[in-house]
């Protein structure tokens, strides 16, 4: 059981703070007229972290950590697409919660897979944090703990997509998810100073 409890204490602790990738999930649970329109982007976030986790787990992270200018990359380029994703966030309107801008199927996995694999956060925890922890263990330990982390992120999408949809169903004033908006997207850009402060 080891692993495994491991596994969940870990992975909800990564995937718990406020990010782009919840946010988005999240939004799309709001903004789209029923939940099967919005199961695109979790779905998408959820074989992406997947992808991540096993990677992380099986070596990726031991390569990632030997080289410096790698993690430099990463952190550069995530900096540079929190920024970006702070301002698109900012500016959403509050039209799109009545669905009347909600993004199509192909924008919302493009967008889902730009949140999730161009992220510093979800690259760096993952290979840094999960990636490292998993060393303790082999056969099929590493197996129930990369099981373990992987069933955590799945059920969190779906949630944050169905917590979303409900928020919507309870009519809540437009302006409530503006100002989460707002907030996101403050949340989002002091993330980018706080890595920019760490390269220095």
């Amino acid at each position: 059981m080891e692993p495994i409890v491991h596994g969940i204490i870990l992975a909800f602790g990564l995937i718990l703070p406020l990010g782009v990738q919840n946010i988005f999930v999240f939004t799309q649970g709001v903004t789209q007229p029923n939940l099967v329109r919005a199961l695109p982007a979790a779905i998408t976030a959820a074989i992406c972290d997947t992808i991540l986790i096993a990677l992380a787990i099986l070596g990726l992270s031991m390569i990632v950590l030997q080289y410096e200018w790698i993690r430099l990359v990463l952190l550069v380029g995530g900096i540079v697409f929190l920024i970006y994703m702070g301002g698109v966030i900012w500016r959403a309107g509050a039209a799109n919660l009545e669905g009347k801008e909600a993004l199509p199927i192909k924008r919302q996995i493009l967008f889902a897979l730009s949140v999730s694999l161009l992220n510093p956060h979800a690259l760096l925890d993952t290979i840094g944090v999960i990636g490292t922890n998993a060393v303790k263990y082999s056969g099929q330990q590493l197996w129930l703990f990369m099981f373990a982390c992987i069933i955590v992120s799945w059920l969190w999408f779906i949630g944050l997509m169905i917590t979303g949809a409900s928020l919507k169903k309870m009519q809540i004033s437009d302006k409530v998810f503006l100002a989460f908006n707002k907030l996101s997207a403050l949340f989002i850009w002091g993330t980018a100073l706080y890595l920019l402060m760490g390269l220095f």
